[in-house]
């Protein structure tokens, strides 16, 4: 953009310029043309030709003026904000490049974030379950434990119970023959008596 408007500033004073000398040329060549109601087409009056040449002349000078002067001026101001604005394109692509790496680092960072939660989850669900499976083999071998203890106290109690109670039988049995009959029957016969009838009825 900067090199086309300094094209047509050049093209703009060389026509200026081709102007300013093909007016002298037309004096020259028809000095006594002359425009009915233009009287500054009349090349015959010596002012007419003076202005000519004098405008010539200035557009020389203004053509020299802004070829050697300010025209290189315009051109590197031109050139220097291209290089500005390239070099600004070129830092916004490496700027926009980087964040597309950040944002595309950051998915993934999310993606292994939410996998690795994930995994953190499922395994400490899977913890949760082998402990409460522990815990739960633990209470059912107290129990276990506990109700053979117990089974094996009531075993005892019971054995404890029926032998006082045999022995009761024994010592009751042994009263009540002797109220009866008057007879004195021997302990161990009647306590094989006694065992006889437990048995039967299943103490």
């Amino acid at each position: 953009m900067a090199r086309s408007a300094v094209s047509i500033t050049r093209k703009a004073a060389s026509l200026a310029m081709s102007s300013a000398l093909a007016l002298p040329l037309m004096a020259m060549v028809a000095p006594g043309a002359r425009a009915v109601g233009m009287p500054q087409l009349d090349f015959a009056n010596p002012l007419v030709t003076g202005q000519v040449i004098w405008g010539g002349v200035i557009f020389l000078v203004l053509y020299l003026l802004l070829s050697r002067s300010a025209l290189p001026k315009v051109e590197k101001v031109l050139a220097t904000r291209r290089l500005t604005i390239e070099n600004d394109l070129d830092i916004a692509h490496r700027a926009k490049a980087h964040a597309d790496t950040a944002v595309n680092d950051l998915h993934q960072a999310r993606r292994s974030a939410m996998a690795e939660a994930q995994a953190n989850v499922e395994k400490v669900v899977e913890d949760a379950r082998l402990a409460a499976l522990r815990q739960t083999q633990e209470m059912n071998a107290r129990l276990a434990e506990d109700i053979r203890q117990a089974e094996a106290r009531v075993a005892a109690a019971r054995a404890q119970a029926l032998g006082s109670l045999r022995q009761i039988a024994d010592e009751t049995a042994q009263v009540l023959v002797h109220q009866v009959s008057g007879i004195s029957v021997p302990g161990d016969v009647l306590a094989g008596r006694v065992n006889d009838a437990a048995t039967a009825h299943g103490f």
